[in-house]
């Protein structure tokens, strides 16, 4: 097939789920063209080695790259996120006519809403089918964090956001969704049962995979002989880290156990005078560290923590960072709800408790600090096992491809 993909992110961005799906339909056999915006997450700021021209096509390990110019920007203003959204929108949209001629069929990795314009005109023009991979509930997902108390102008955006997703739930020719719940909520929403299917996430195995604890990786998070419980990724009002670091404090010195953040965002700076606050000297703040060294990382700690905010937005949500410890067969501590915490527990992958309860959350952390060795070797063991047998970039692909397939077969039966 030719297959064009769609993505407003893109690697060398953190972009693994439409970057190694590229590679592997390609290295299938299939001819990819990717239509995509020049590199700038999460600074905002374009990548040394790239300039933002209308002409930038490259191949790259079999797959075309087309790169559009975008408005760059990333300081969490609504403005401008609209703003580098509806960019990327009208250069994808102008360039797709040209550069997806003749493709038998779309992947178009949402969000955001915009990344769907380029696809909507060639259905227009030329009725190429798309399958659009639903990775976030909108509106909600964008509007949630304000809900409360939201003014007349979020109202009105959080109404024409629902219109707009109704009108791309419909016009797909076949939707992929990372958990089950998210399943029936776009099925509410508008789209027919029979285009919906669950197609858990994968993520980057060539970064996140088992290997030994090294003494690089143990100095790296600063260990000291106690159990380390990890959070790796953004700290944003989705994550509200500030739980772990009440959870974290109410156990210092009860129990050997210590928190350590790598990473940062919009909460990061709150978090860190909270930990001061409370006297938390078992949280360690990291910072950014490249994904290169995130292996390293993840066997130095004894568990990776997954947050996820109590937000019926998000019991549909599975954080990236599920996939990436379950890969790198690390045990799971998952203050969540919804799918994540089901997935976790059908595992038995680790421990869980309910979102935003901080004290829960410490009663998790004290027995993590007791659990026997073996016992956590088990866990682990059962969290790569799961991990290959339900969300690995093999089986993702295999979906993908059989969708993108009856997509493109569904255009030829007109």
């Amino acid at each position: 097939m030719k297959i064009g993909v769609i993505s407003y992110w893109f690697p060398p961005e953190p972009a693994f789920i439409p970057g190694c799906l590229a590679e592997e339909l390609a290295a299938r056999g299939h001819e990819v063209r990717v239509l995509t915006g020049f590199p700038n997450y999460p600074t905002g700021r374009i990548y040394p080695g790239y300039r933002q021209r209308w002409r930038d096509q490259t191949d790259e390990g079999g797959v075309t790259i087309r790169r559009v110019p975008m408005y760059a920007s990333h300081d969490g203003s609504p403005a401008r996120r609209a703003a580098r959204q509806l960019s990327y929108a009208m250069t994808s949209a102008l360039a797709a006519p040209g550069y997806l001629a003749g493709v038998d069929a779309l992947y178009v990795y949402f969000p955001p809403a915009g990344a769907y314009a380029a696809a909507a005109l060639l259905r227009l023009l030329r009725r190429v089918p798309a399958v659009v991979h639903v990775q976030d509930v909108w509106p909600e997902a964008v509007t949630e964090p304000a809900v409360e108390g939201r003014p007349e102008g979020g109202r009105m955006m959080h109404g024409l956001l629902t219109r707009t997703m109704r009108g791309i739930y419909r016009s797909a020719a076949g939707i992929a969704v990372i958990a089950p719940s998210m399943r029936d909520v776009v099925i509410e929403r508008g789209a027919h049962p029979d285009k919906v299917r669950v197609v858990l996430n994968w993520t980057d195995e060539r970064l996140f995979r088992p290997i030994g604890t090294t003494p690089a990786g143990r100095r790296a998070i600063g260990h000291r002989g106690h159990t380390t419980v990890m959070h790796a990724g953004t700290m944003g009002p989705f994550q509200r880290v500030d739980t772990a670091v009440r959870a974290a404090a109410a156990v210092n010195g009860r129990v050997d156990l210590d928190l350590v953040l790598v990473g940062s965002g919009p909460e990061e700076r709150q978090s860190r005078q909270l930990a001061e606050e409370l006297g938390a000297t078992n949280v360690r703040f990291l910072g950014w560290h490249p994904p290169a060294e995130m292996a390293d990382l993840y066997a130095a700690a004894e568990y990776q923590l997954v947050l996820l905010r109590d937000l019926p937005a998000l019991h549909g949500a599975v954080p990236a960072k599920l996939q990436a410890a379950l890969s790198a067969g690390a045990p799971v501590v998952a203050s969540a709800g919804g799918d994540t915490v089901d997935l976790v527990e059908r595992a038995r992958a680790g421990l869980s408790c309910p979102a935003e309860d901080w004290q829960a959350l410490a009663d998790r952390f004290a027995l993590a600090a007791v659990i026997p060795g073996t016992a956590r070797a088990e866990m682990a063991q059962r969290a790569r096992d799961s991990y290959l047998a339900q969300m690995s970039l093999r089986t993702g692909v295999d979906q993908m491809e059989q969708m993108l397939a009856e997509a493109a077969a569904s255009r030829r039966r007109r």
